[in-house]
């Protein structure tokens, strides 16, 4: 009989009815009478008359066959050899070849991805969630690894070389040198004869032996160097590796958003049908341990509790009266004037501390804590305002998924913004307010006595505020979080048990992950080896949020979509990497250069470069990158990216179409299901009254049985939880 139901599978009969919902008929004719299973001889080779020859077998994982039979039909097919001709046996053979050699590439890839076993051990104890951020930082420091090789590359392996075989030419005058005498003078060089102390100085702060390094802008010169037909002008390099390295990030980052858009367009963002998908496929069966899965249910329990509440507040909105939604509304306008009022405090205080630090000159431990007050007044208000801003949230009333996003598009401005007002200061510290011709900087253009190559200056704030961050992180785990959980473990007190352990919370730490990544997308062009010391911050952050999060934290109730707030935190990137754009763009093209430090020492502007190298190409090169900045090949490409862009909108629209299409039609089936189960249970009903009633006696066993047997059904799916969690 499973031979049979085999071959009607691979093979359906002539008279065979194939509909979507199933007809009497074609029941019928899958049974077959048992007086006929003698006199059947299954051929395998045989086909039904009036029927097309199927295109290829089934496979065999697909059937519902137990293994034996399997291993038979296995044989069989490999017996039944169709018959070609030496080019398609010889393209068989080679399609089978890249095929092997494909998986075998892929097998070799997999071992190479860093950290995966790790991050899939996070996933199966603490879920898709936590996993999330671990995935992010893994994409950091790749981003930042192929960045440092791209720049190593192109600028620092050069610079080296050139500088170690003694090629000094430097690029022809463009300006004239009389009247800035002053402004060349700049020599960062420490004395050999200095305390021990002053070094440990110099590495936190970026000056001294460190200043005049690889590491900033100022070391390197503006060298050309011109050898039988070899050419390389470091200053080009210099400027077009920057520009490449943001079009870089910029590519990796669509790239990935577009992965997560795609996954958020497949599950419609877990809008509709959200209760169904969670109740049948939320559950992670990664998980590992019997604490892994509790969390994993009452992570569930959460999240239905969470819509419900938010149906319930909708619910409650929509019957409130004017006098009540104009107070609600009131309330809200005045608790977002008080978040705004800290904010724009913060943002005050931020600019009057980099005024104060930048003008005050000192020495010793006093100068080190001088320099570090702009990041420390960062850093404090990254972490105090946000706790503010989260306990005014309460009071606004809003839905739990609305208060937990404007809490973090709150953090994500204070950051991105304090970052922002930091960069606004120094420019306004270096131009003289705006101001060129004032006393200040009109010999040289910028303020030449107070910052004698400002480039260097902004990379060792830009430096400051990656190892300030770096440091408040390690000290973090080593002086709270390890403490709070020796506390929690070893001491039966109320206030220790009430406190817990610090629960995992993921969208603060991506927060600050981007907050990173941005300060160093920001001072890239100003020292170029903070993309090398990124990675190594976020490997050393990879082990310690590790270790913190199995030997110290537990997985937070509350939890994202996964789906929803990886683009989130993507999209907060970008706009990290459009601020960071900013500071490159205006930095190139309207702020003088140092006349005493850098590549572009002697340009009116960092930009300058590019058309005197393009003066020095050929004709024939000139011509044809002439022609591309000419209107005749600028207007049909607009045209044509115009119509592609249409193209794409239609193709988007006409899926959006099929896919509407297709919830409607799963809407309708969903009607036609209950349409099915309310008629089933009429009929049992009126069954039910036609059947004779049980004696009394009999009814009340049958009840206490039915009550004894669905208790234990309820107890074993809850395992001993406590109920009045639910």
């Amino acid at each position: 009989m499973e031979l049979r139901e085999f071959h009607n599978q691979v093979h359906p009969p002539a008279d065979y009815d194939i509909s979507p919902y199933g007809s009497q008929r074609s029941l019928r004719l899958r049974t077959v009478p048992a007086e006929d299973t003698s006199a059947v001889h299954f051929d395998w080779g045989s086909t039904p008359e009036n029927a097309e020859e199927p295109d290829e077998p089934r496979n065999l994982r697909e059937l519902p066959l137990h293994m034996g039979l399997k291993r038979a039909v296995w044989q069989v097919q490999k017996m039944r050899v169709p018959v070609v001709s030496k080019w398609g046996s010889w393209r068989i053979k080679q399609l089978k070849t890249f095929r092997h050699f494909c998986e075998i590439a892929k097998e070799v890839l997999s071992y190479l991805v860093p950290w995966k076993k790790g991050i899939q051990k996070i996933g199966g104890h603490f879920g898709g969630g936590v996993q999330s951020y671990f995935l992010f930082l893994r994409f950091l420091v790749i981003l930042n690894l192929l960045s440092f090789l791209l720049i190593a590359a192109f600028v620092l392996i050069p610079s080296i070389v050139f500088r170690s075989i003694g090629f000094n030419s430097s690029i022809p005058l463009s300006v004239n040198l009389t009247s800035v005498n002053e402004c060349l003078q700049y020599d960062p060089k420490p004395n050999p004869l200095a305390v021990f102390y002053t070094y440990f100085l110099d590495l936190v702060s970026g000056t001294g032996f460190m200043e005049y390094s690889y590491l900033f802008y100022g070391y390197y010169h503006n060298t050309m160097v011109e050898s039988k037909g070899f050419s390389y002008n470091i200053p080009l390099a210099y400027l077009l590796t920057a520009a490449f390295y943001f079009i870089f990030c910029l590519i990796c980052m669509i790239i990935r958003m577009g992965n997560v858009a795609s996954a958020i367009v497949a599950t419609d963002g877990g809008v509709v049908g959200r209760y169904s998908m969670l109740v049948f496929t939320g559950w992670d069966h990664g998980l590992q341990g019997d604490l892994a899965a509790k969390l994993k249910k009452n992570n569930l329990r959460y999240q239905l509790q969470v819509d419900l509440e938010e149906e319930r507040l909708q619910q409650k909105a929509a019957s409130l009266t004017l006098g009540q939604a104009f107070a609600l509304y009131a309330l809200r306008i005045f608790l977002n004037l008080v978040v705004l009022a800290l904010i724009g405090g913060t943002f005050y205080g931020i600019a009057e501390v980099t005024q104060f630090s930048q003008s005050e000159k000192t020495t010793g431990f006093n100068a080190l804590l001088l320099q570090y007050l702009p990041s420390i007044v960062i850093t404090t208000s990254n972490f105090v305002v946000p706790l503010l801003c989260d306990k005014i949230a309460l009071l606004e009333k809003h839905s739990p998924s609305t208060t937990v996003i404007l809490a973090l598009l709150r953090a994500v401005f204070l950051r991105l913004v304090s970052l922002g007002v930091l960069l606004y200061t120094l420019w306004e510290q270096i131009t003289c307010n705006g101001e060129t011709s004032s006393a200040a900087c009109t010999p040289c253009g910028y303020n030449y006595e107070q910052y004698k190559c400002w480039e260097t200056r902004v990379g060792q704030e830009m430096y400051k505020l990656t190892l300030f961050d770096f440091l408040i992180t390690i000290a973090t785990l080593i002086l709270v979080e390890f403490p709070r959980r020796i506390i929690v473990d070893h001491c039966s007190c109320k206030l220790a048990q009430w406190v817990g352990r610090q629960e995992f919370l993921v969208p603060p730490n991506v927060l600050a992950l981007v907050y990173s990544q941005t300060v160093v997308w920001t001072g890239a062009l100003f020292s170029p080896l903070l993309p090398l010391i990124n990675t190594v911050k976020f490997i050393i952050f990879f082990y310690c949020k590790k270790i913190t999060l199995f030997q110290n934290c537990q997985p937070a109730l509350r939890t994202f979509r996964s789906t929803s707030s990886n683009f989130f935190f993507l999209l907060v990137l970008l706009f990290g990497w459009m601020l960071a754009s900013v500071v490159l763009i205006y930095s190139v093209a309207k702020i003088h250069p140092s006349y005493g430090c850098g590549p572009f020492r002697f340009s009116p502007s960092m930009w300058n470069v590019v058309p005197e190298a393009v003066d020095m190409l050929t004709s024939t090169s000139k011509d044809f990158l002439f022609y591309i900045g000419s209107q005749k090949f600028s207007i049909p490409l607009f045209i044509f990216s115009c119509v592609l862009l249409c193209y794409m909108g239609a193709l988007t629209s006409v899926h959006g179409k099929s896919v509407a299409l297709l919830k409607s039609q799963c809407k309708l089936e969903q009607r036609d299901k209950l349409f099915l189960v309310r008629q089933i249970e009429a009929l049992n009903a009126t069954m039910q009254k036609d059947e004779p009633q049980l004696p009394q006696r009999d009814t009340e066993r049958f009840y206490q049985t039915e009550q004894t047997w669905n208790g234990y059904n309820n107890n074993a799916f809850i395992q001993d939880e406590d109920p009045r969690a639910y």
